[in-house]
């Protein structure tokens, strides 16, 4: 098992830094492109619109098996980002980004469900939290990286690279990764495939787990999209900078998931959760009055997101005991819903920070976590995760 999860954690982490590098980088690519900002972020906000994808993706990885799927998320991104590189124009670097998107939206719901199946429950959170790593490895290594890529060889280099080792990684992938077809549980019928999802909007904890999913992440993506421009506008951050200090983001993610391997499930993962979200409305808030200096914006994104992470990745082992017996499902109507969250916060991003500042965007961030609160709360009334 360590090869492939090792294997699976690196090429995720290339998934990942192809979804989030657009973030920070929405001025080069503006400029690269000649578009305005607000076209990049309308970009962002279509890659986001992939996740919706994974409500059909979740139940058709249990039918076909996880590594065609894995591997297809993968070929997805190798052939997107290779033909970005190769013609560099705004409708076809549209199309890589949402090949990556997609690709993401295929790969990680048959991730977690691969990692439900193959590893024993009282060992799962620990894979939980090593698969989880590659996303704050997106930003601890790979968007410096894109940095650098970008300052020395164009903005271009970097779809380049992603392309390749999204190819390498398909096929890869394909040999690391037992094939799941032989030891797979019965296929699905038609008529469970639909019916799973009347099973999931029949439970309360689930559609309070999607609401969630919903608020948290529309109130981080309308920071994240304009993060980069708030540093470089108020503090004159350069390009490598900015990649290096977004860094610190990456320490804080990798902090929050280690946390939540460690801890959560002392804590108690209801509590966990709970206690999260209420400091990320608080973190949200007060975001605005570190504007006086780089250290403090810095230190108070830091902590922000180091909240973040710990309160989502613990919510993702919770809601994958919420449907037990349709745990792909769950896992993919909550990725997809998170995505729509995202595509809201990412079309309003901008809009929210040039009309108010980071003092409206710590605002809206912060009022949109507390209604994903109010979900979670009315969810997880009276429930209990189910003891085997």
């Amino acid at each position: 098992m360590v090869l492939p999860i090792v294997g699976t954690t690196f090429f995720r982490l290339v998934l990942n830094t192809a979804r989030r590098f657009a973030y920070p980088f929405a001025p080069v690519l503006s400029r690269g492109l000649g578009v305005s900002l607000a076209a990049i972020t309308s970009l962002i906000a279509i890659n986001q619109v992939t996740s919706l994808l994974g409500l059909l993706v979740g139940p058709l990885s249990d039918r076909m098996g996880y590594r065609k799927m894995m591997v297809a998320g993968m070929a997805m991104l190798g052939l997107g980002m290779l033909a970005a590189a190769c013609f560099p124009i705004y409708a076809v670097v549209l199309v890589a980004l949402f090949l990556a998107g997609l690709g993401k939206s295929i790969f990680d719901p048959a991730v977690q469900a691969w990692a439900g199946r193959r590893v024993p429950f009282h060992r799962r959170a620990m894979v939980i939290g090593i698969l989880e790593t590659s996303w704050s490895a997106s930003t601890l290594i790979g968007i410096p990286v894109v940095a650098l890529l970008m300052e020395r060889y164009g903005w271009r280099s970097p779809f380049l690279v992603m392309g390749a080792l999204g190819c390498i990684g398909a096929t890869a992938l394909f040999f690391i990764i037992p094939d799941e077809n032989e030891s797979s549980a019965e296929k699905a019928s038609s008529m469970d495939y639909l019916g799973a999802y009347s099973v999931l909007l029949a439970s309360r904890p689930a559609l309070g787990a999607l609401g969630y999913a919903f608020f948290v992440s529309a109130a981080n993506d309308n920071l994240f999209v304009i993060y980069g421009a708030w540093l470089e506008e108020s503090f004159g951050l350069g390009l490598v900078a900015l990649g290096l200090g977004t860094s610190l983001i990456g320490v804080a993610e990798l902090l929050g998931e280690g946390v939540t391997a460690a801890l959560s499930d002392r804590f108690g993962l209801k509590r966990a959760v709970i206690a999260g979200l209420t400091l990320s409305v608080v973190s949200y808030l007060l975001l605005p009055f570190l504007d006086t200096s780089l250290t403090a914006a810095m230190t108070g994104l830091a902590i922000l997101f180091f909240i973040y992470e710990f309160t989502l990745v613990t919510s993702l082992s919770l809601c994958t005991e919420m449907l037990p017996g349709l745990r792909a499902t769950m896992m993919s109507a909550f990725f997809a819903t998170a995505g729509l969250g995202r595509v809201q916060g990412a079309l309003t991003g901008g809009a929210v920070w040039q009309e108010g500042g980071i003092l409206a965007t710590g605002c809206v961030s912060g009022g949109l976590s507390f209604l994903g609160l109010l979900c979670l709360l009315r969810g997880l009334k009276g429930w209990d995760r189910p003891r085997r």
